[in-house]
């Protein structure tokens, strides 16, 4: 699973890096993210999407930069509490879960990470001791983590409240394979140039983008790196340092 990751590129960057139209409005948490390097569930997360700006609802979809809740909360929930457990969406199943395949079928997303976190265990038993490794695109470029996205929506609210609208994501994993399967099974699934656009494209369909998504990959680095980031108060760029 992917439980923690680094999230420390401006959101400039992020707009330059994914051709997103920087006339277009970005939320003021967005436009003031502070960087973080421990990233974790049930934190906003900045993700990029393909749907109608806000403004036009009718209007075609256009490329754009939102904020989400890591943790997907599916759109018929009765509350928001079960999104602390679907931080994660197995793509062998994603078509055919429940939580997951409405999403899967038109709101499909990007999250955008400087890289990850895994942990290794260290020998058997019930409790063995984990080593933890900084996970990233070899070329430095950013990690596209391809995920889903829900809107839930707060029947306790009035119409009128700001905060009736809940919006949460989750990331997708694969198996992990090669060098990578000996430190976790899992990996997020990442997008490359070739299979970004669409994977996002909210009109390609589910099995079809799915498909294209796992077709390729970028190639990953990793090192191990400090027990720091077990804990999430613990936030700043030394954590994806080679642990010395």
């Amino acid at each position: 699973m992917c439980g923690r990751f680094a999230s420390a590129r401006q959101t400039q960057d992020l707009l330059d890096a994914f051709m997103i139209d920087p006339t277009l409005p970005v939320d003021d948490e967005l436009r003031e993210w502070h960087a973080s390097w421990n990233v974790a569930p049930t934190q906003h997360v900045r993700m990029i999407v393909e749907r109608a700006p806000r403004e036009t609802p009718d209007a075609p979809p256009v490329r754009q930069l939102r904020a989400a809740r890591w943790g997907l909360v599916p759109s018929w929930a009765r509350d928001a509490s079960g999104g602390a457990r679907l931080l994660n969406a197995r793509s062998e199943t994603l078509l055919e879960k429940p939580s997951f395949k409405r999403a899967a079928a038109s709101r499909r997303a990007v999250v955008p990470a400087d890289g990850y976190y895994e942990w290794r265990k260290l020998g058997d038993g019930p409790r063995p001791a984990k080593q933890p490794y900084y996970i990233h695109p070899a070329d430095g470029s950013v990690a596209a983590l391809a995920g889903l996205y829900e809107f839930w929506r707060d029947k306790d609210l009035p119409d009128d409240d700001p905060d009736r609208w809940l919006v949460t994501c989750t990331i997708l994993t694969r198996a992990a394979a090669g060098e990578l399967a000996e430190i976790h099974d899992r990996t997020p699934v990442m997008l490359t140039p070739a299979t970004l656009d669409g994977w996002l494209d909210p009109s390609a369909d589910g099995r079809e983008a799915l498909d294209l998504a796992l077709s390729d990959a970028p190639e990953l680095a990793w090192h191990p790196v400090s027990s720091r980031v077990n804990r999430v108060s613990e936030d700043d760029a030394g954590l994806i340092d080679l642990e010395s």
